[in-house]
């Protein structure tokens, strides 16, 4: 069954490929081209994240809850039945059968399989190399996705029809 829920400010471009029970939060943002696919299980996308274009999120037979003010990049995959809150997952990183705690992020072109991240967890590398971050320069981090949001919506409309959610 295909069933798509949008809360109030979300900003969901006609051309992202959504499939399945998908749920996304307020203020999210989802580019043309990415692919959400909830075939599996229902995925539930918190409030304010942002899924670039060429992003897939494709949901585990357990479903999928993913956090609120998550960066998913271009060209990344990720299938993870939890997602915290504030991670950064990069340019064509590879994330299946995580669970992913908050503030962890997941550098470009990287692949973690079965395993969990732990809270401010880095991944970076060719061998996916991981050390803790320590929090340091959190408010800033937090200040820029919360631009990059607005940007997007005030920028996405004029290039690209939206969704009409019903």
């Amino acid at each position: 069954m295909e069933r798509l829920t949008v809360h109030a400010r979300a900003t969901v471009v006609a051309d992202a490929d959504l499939r399945g029970d998908i749920t996304i939060g307020s203020g999210t943002v989802v580019h043309p081209r990415c692919k959400i696919d909830a075939t599996l299980a229902p995925i539930r996308l918190g409030d304010n994240c942002i899924v670039e274009e060429g992003a897939e999120l494709v949901s585990t037979a357990a479903g999928m809850t993913i956090g609120d003010g998550n960066l998913f990049r271009a060209g990344c995959r990720v299938s993870s039945r939890e997602i915290g809150n504030c991670n950064v997952f990069e340019l064509r990183c590879v994330v299946d059968a995580v669970c992913v705690a908050s503030f962890c992020t997941v550098g470009g072109g990287c692949q973690v399989r079965d395993a969990h991240l732990a809270e401010r967890t880095v991944v970076y590398g060719a061998p996916a190399a991981r050390r803790t971050w320590s929090g340091e320069g959190v408010s800033q981090r937090l200040a820029l996705h919360a631009k990059h949001l607005q940007y997007l919506r005030d920028t996405l409309p004029h290039a690209h029809k939206l969704r009409l959610i019903r």
